[in-house]
């Protein structure tokens, strides 16, 4: 067989109590649930759909935001929603007539380069995605196509009512009803990662009706009719019946298979096409692509409105001027020959004049607008966007892995994040779990440590290591040799042993004990206990072996990754579940002596999540029945006979550690059963299974508990769901960043909060806040609005408690499931809920679909308005990651649509504390202050030229040289404010992560604020004013050349773009923390590049038609007050941020200015000392992760302490006395 593998056929639906009974066929219209149901499908005829009044749409899915069509106009409505693009977009209209001050190439060449370059990145980023959908619509099927003959089809043509056939380890190309499957009794193995998360299987059936059609050729002559409901987003539940030999049967979910799940463990199953393409439920729960902008570029618009009102208010203020002296002064300038022939300039008409001057005006002062601006961004968050792509500490060895900025828009929306909203499954965790410890007979076993306990072991440690050096009272050191060291050595876990991080050898058993290995337990005093603890291990479960043909050894299909565990750990134990039959379980024992045990299984309870428990009724080979039993050790306890609770008050404070260490607990607990007391039970028991009212759960469950009582505690499990490498010191980093975490996942409730104790989103003694709906009973019986009612008082509830507590360090975690979490996101009620998930320090929800996900993004982001990052790595995350300001993909993991859906992909969490910590942190500041310093430079280069249009009578004159204005953005100031953008680090990277805090500057928005905003645009008007009236001054009446010449328009127009070059190119040389030598050449190259400019253009002949014939050598050059000029305006206009900046540094310094300084006097080195004690400083107070569960450690270990050398110190007291 393939891959070595040898499977038993078995009926798998006589192994389940609730779950795999089948439904009798039933012609009785009213208990028809597909009445009102408007779909029809008819099997196996395809070509009746494609007509109406039918017509369903086709399987082709695209999640690119164009097309074709569409890509023009969308892309073009996407740039001129930017305000500057559309004020350049109107000045290069009006280019097009007289009145234009400048040619139209000058102005329609930036705007179209500006706006081409822009919908470039937009059309490849859009690329990427539609050949990412097309690798999916490609994927070949294989359809029933008429008379028994079966061929590969692409999934974009399937359609509604095609018969396809879905083989081992392939996902299902659209939503089909079960028909067959390889297994006899039509059972199949189902992966749902890529829907709700989960990778745990899940069974589906078919119904028994269907069973025969489990060949190719049963097929020729296949038809029936499906009706069922509209296409709807809810994976959980489905309405339908199927119409087959004249008899009509009730579908629901367990034969429903959804599009994107994946086919485990079976080798093949028929299904017929029900819902294809945007119909299917998978993407009912997406959402459209987003358009996404950051909140920097939000208020970026608001400056430019800003600008535009102060543009047009001295257009205005121009205009006017130019009405009165057209008016007064004109008749009388004979010499200017005015009206002109287009009347522009008519004394009869001064306000026309005025009206066309204006239009003059607002193109001339343009230069206040920087469309540069939008370019010069596009450019820095592309090579922001490479240096995450090339980082190395986020590339990820194992598979191969880089960081990848999908989109560059956000790149400084990951230095502002408030709240993050992650997936569980293969985000936080890597889908393993690991046998680690166990309690048995009171008798804790198991010394490895897990993830959590090394990570908050070493934290202690270096946190003691610190404190004894100065923090620990000198009188616990004095009060004996041993006495603090050797408390904390009891606290704390040895890691020295493992510090090398041996990683298991064999999957899912990480357990270390020689007491219980290689048949040690048999020395053990509770041998017999534990004999019954390993075979209630290796007996009470679903699970199917299969066995290696090449090694002969067993590995198991379980439909939960903690039942493989289980009985990998059995095997190592010696207690191989070898082989299932239909009705026995067949178990290798390897002590006290090697034999093959037969269990015949009587009964199967199994576990859901209202149950929490699963019991297996056996008969062994001494004829006794037994009842073995496992479940949540709160379920377990209450269900204890007097005599069986030897083990529980040692047994709950073993579960109370190992909940502590972040491990996933079930009690184990058995009871031996009466033959007759059993026989009745049985009887009822198997009215209740053929019973077909709607009470038959109910009965079933009542029996249930009726056998499941006065039960014998025999032990405890500990399994480590492992977290992917770096989660918890990452929780923990995030945490002291200031940040906030979400947890939303498609799990059981028990799962969910054992991740968030392993990640240290939970700990002991946090107060959980647990929002449930009333049981599915009290549903039926109570209105809508009274379970409204019922959940609007627990979140009250909640907020009250949180607000009359009175401990400082009392942290609270909310935890809520998705049925409840329908009620608590409506209109009424979501507002509450979000205020009371603000004020607990983490929240967990648990169960919640896509579209679930994606709401309380929405909610989270709008109720908040501040920027939510989500993260994910299956399907069920696109709704969320699309929702969200910024969504993160987790790379390398089965299913690309989150990575597809993304704005940044990663292939581990971990990495996502340097993506926000550092690059998030420099690319925050560097896009600030490069937008405050383009403001400024513009506003310094565009007011002077209003100045000097004022000084000349309104005239519409420019004083620079067509070619200084082109190159002012283009050349001149370009590339040093690029540098800026890209290679600023007011930090290091391992700064950064030294100093979480130091993040909070971005949430916050202190580098955008309007504080700075408006101080930016202040120095540009300072500057402004310097450059112009002090050369105005200078050289108005001056003699500046050895012939004794004054200053033209076109010497002083250069002095003053002299002046402005140098101002703004030494200004953003002192805004600069850090340089490279590629700053250098870019910042004084500028003005280097500045005087070769003016060089070569006196040399070219059209220089002489400007009266700039060899300017810089016979004219400037000569002219030492041409040098003065420049260093006296350039100090003059520098020395106000100087200023600032000096004072800010020694009265106010920010926190980043602390640690430049301590790094630049190597204070880190030479006083370590102090550079640990601004670290520990530097971080947010938090209740979550590694460190507040250290904290909270310290803070009871301190107590004890002291309490311990009071007691101490009173009794030497009373010695004394």
């Amino acid at each position: 067989m393939a891959g070595g593998r040898i499977r038993a056929r078995i009926r798998r639906s006589h192994l389940y109590t609730f779950a795999c009974n089948r439904s009798p066929p039933t012609t009785d219209d009213e208990n028809d649930p597909a009445n009102g149901c408007s779909r029809i499908v008819h099997c196996n005829n395809p070509d009746i759909h494609d007509k109406k009044p039918l017509k369903y749409c086709s399987n082709y899915i695209s999640t690119t935001k164009y097309n074709i069509i569409t890509f023009l106009p969308k892309a073009i409505f996407e740039q001129f929603r930017r305000v500057a693009n559309l004020y350049f977009l109107l000045a290069a209209i009006l280019s097009l007539t007289p009145v234009s001050p400048f040619s139209p190439v000058s102005m329609i060449a930036p705007l179209a380069f500006v706006v081409g370059l822009s919908m470039a990145k937009e059309a490849h980023e859009d690329w990427r995605r539609f050949i990412q959908d097309m690798k999916v619509n490609l994927r070949k099927a294989n359809v029933h196509i008429k008379d028994g003959e079966w061929g590969l089809k692409p999934w974009k043509t399937l359609r509604v009512g095609d018969v396809v056939k879905v083989e081992k380890d392939n996902f299902f190309p659209a939503d089909l009803l079960l028909l067959s499957s390889s297994y006899e009794d039509g059972i199949c193995y189902v992966e749902t990662m890529n829907l709700d998360g989960e990778t745990n299987l899940k069974v589906k059936r078919s119904l028994e009706t269907t069973l025969p059609l489990d060949d190719d050729h049963t097929f020729k002559d296949f038809t029936a009719t499906i009706k069922c409901e509209d296409p709807n987003p809810n994976l959980y539940t489905f309405v339908g019946n199927l119409e087959y030999d004249r008899q009509t049967y009730p579908i629901d979910p367990s034969q429903i298979l959804l599009r994107d799940s994946k086919l485990r463990n079976t080798a093949y199953v028929y299904g017929v096409i029900i819902f294809t393409g945007f119909d299917s439920k998978v993407m009912q729960n997406s959402t459209k692509s987003p358009s996404k902008r950051s909140r920097i570029e939000k208020q970026m618009d608001k400056i430019i409105y800003i600008l535009f009102s102060l543009l047009l208010f001295i257009s205005c203020i121009s205009s006017i001027g130019f009405i009165v002296k057209t008016e007064k002064d004109l008749p009388h300038w004979w010499y200017l020959r005015v009206p002109d022939s287009e009347g522009l300039y008519d004394p009869s008409r001064p306000v026309k004049s005025g009206f066309y001057h204006l239009i003059t005006a607002l193109i001339l002062y343009g230069y206040l607008i920087p469309i540069s601006l939008y370019v010069s961004i596009e450019v820095v968050k592309v090579l922001q966007a490479l240096f995450i792509n090339q980082d190395l500490h986020m590339y990820d060895e194992e598979t191969g892995t880089p960081a990848q900025a999908r989109t560059s828009n956000l790149n400084e929306e990951l230095g502002q994040v408030d709240t993050i909203l992650s997936d569980k499954t293969g985000t936080l965790t890597c889908n393993q779990m690991d046998f680690l410890k166990s309690s048995i007979a009171g008798t804790a076993y198991g010394t490895r440590a897990s993830d959590v306990e090394l990570a908050a072991a070493k934290q202690i440690a270096k946190d003691f290591g610190g404190q004894s050096q100065s923090g620990t009272p000198n009188s616990w050191h004095k009060s004996g040799p041993d006495f603090g060291e050797e408390e904390i050595e009891l606290e704390t876990v040895v890691t020295s042993t493992h510090e090398d991080e041996r990683k298991p050898a064999i999957k899912g058993f990480s357990f270390e004990d020689s007491r219980l290995m290689h048949g040690n337990w048999l020395k053990e005093p509770n041998a017999d206990v534990i004999l019954l603890f390993f075979r209630i291990l290796s007996v009470c479960h679903t699970a199917i072996p299969e066995q290696n043909e090449e090694t002969g050894t067993f590995t198991y299909e379980a439909e939960s990754p903690d039942e493989g565990a289980f009985l990998v750990a059995a095997r190592e134990f010696g207690f191989e579940f070898c082989r299932r039959t239909q009705s026995s379980i067949i178990v290798c024992e390897k002590y006290p002596s090697p034999v093959e045990r037969e269990y015949k299984v009587l009964n199967l309870l199994d576990f859901t999540s209202k149950r929490k428990r699963m019991s297996v009724i056996v008969r062994d080979e001494d004829g006794q029945i037994l009842l073995f039993c496992k479940g949540a050790d709160s379920i377990i306890f209450d269900r204890l006979s007097r005599n069986g609770r030897m083990y529980e008050e040692s047994t709950t404070k073993h579960l109370n550690e190992y909940g502590e260490a972040g491990l996933r607990t079930l009690a184990l607990a058995y009871k031996k059963l009466d033959e007759d007391k059993y026989h009745a039970w049985n009887e009822e028991f198997a009215k209740a299974k053929a019973t077909i009212s709607g009470d038959r759960e109910g009965m079933l469950e009542r029996l249930s508990d009726t056998i499941e009582r006065d039960l014998i505690l025999v032990g405890a499990t500990a399994v480590e769901d492992k977290l992917q490498k770096g989660v918890p010191q990452c929780i923990d980093k995030l945490a002291q960043a200031g940040l906030k975490l979400w947890v939303l996942t498609g799990d059981k409730m028990e799962t969910a909060i054992n991740i968030g104790f392993a990640c240290s989103l939970l700990r002991q003694g946090m107060k959980q806040i647990c929002i449930a709906a009333t049981n599915s009973d009290a549903l039926v019986q109570n209105s809508k609005q009274a379970v409204k009612e019922n959940i609007l008082n627990q979140i009250t509830n909640g907020t009250q408690m949180i607000k009359l507590e009175k401990d400082p360090h009392a942290a609270f975690a909310l935890i809520i499931d998705g049925k409840t979490l329908s009620y608590a996101l409506e209109d009424d009620m979501k507002h509450q809920f979000l205020n009371l998930a603000i004020e607990c320090a983490s929240v967990i929800c648990c169960r919640v679909s896509p579209k679930q996900k994606a709401l309380v993004t929405r909610l989270v982001k709008e109720g908040t308005g501040k920027i939510t990052l989500a993260i994910g790595d299956g399907a069920n995350d696109v709704g969320m990651i699309q929702e969200a300001d910024i969504g993160v993909g987790i790379s390398g993991c089965e299913g690309m649509q989150a990575v597809m859906s993304s704005d940044f992909a990663i292939a581990q969490f971990r990495f996502l504390e340097r993506l926000l910590v550092v690059h998030g942190h420099w690319c925050y500041k560097r896009i600030a202050q490069m937008i405050c310093y383009f403001f400024y430079k513009n506003i310094a280069f565009g007011l002077t030229i209003f100045y000097f249009e004022a000084f000349a009578g309104f005239s519409g004159q420019s004083v620079y040289v067509d070619w200084y204005m082109i190159l002012f953005n283009v050349v001149l100031t370009s590339l040093p404010v690029i540098s800026l953008g890209v290679f600023e680090q007011d930090v290091d990277s391992e700064v950064c992560l030294q100093f979480p805090a130091l993040y909070q500057q971005g949430p916050k928005n202190l580098f955008f604020d309007w504080y700075r905003i408006f101080g930016w645009m202040g120095n540009g008007f300072y500057t402004s004013v310097i450059v112009f009236f002090l050369n105005i001054v200078i050289f108005y009446d001056q003699a500046f050349r050895s012939g004794g010449q004054t200053a033209d328009m076109i010497a002083m127009g250069t002095i003053m773009f002299t002046c402005v070059i140098w101002a703004v190119n030494c200004q953003i040389a002192l805004t600069m923390s850090h340089f490279t030598w590629i700053q250098h050449v870019f910042v004084w190259g500028s003005i280097a590049f500045w005087y070769l400019f003016l060089l070569i253009y006196g040399l070219l002949p059209n220089a002489l038609d400007m009266n700039a014939y060899n300017i810089l050598i016979e004219i400037l050059g000569p002219a030492p007050i041409y040098w003065s000029t420049t260093l006296l305006v350039t100090v003059v206009c520098i020395m106000p941020y100087l200023a600032h900046i000096s004072f800010q540094r020694s009265f106010n310094p920010l926190d980043h200015h602390v640690i430049q300084e301590i790094k630049y006097y190597k204070k880190d080195i030479k006083d370590q000392h102090m550079w640990k004690r601004e670290r520990s400083k530097a971080r947010q107070e938090t209740k979550i992760g590694l460190t507040a569960r250290v904290d909270a450690k310290m803070r009871q270990l301190k107590g004890r302490l002291q309490k311990k050398y009071s007691s101490m110190s009173n009794s030497g007291v009373t010695q004394q006395t």
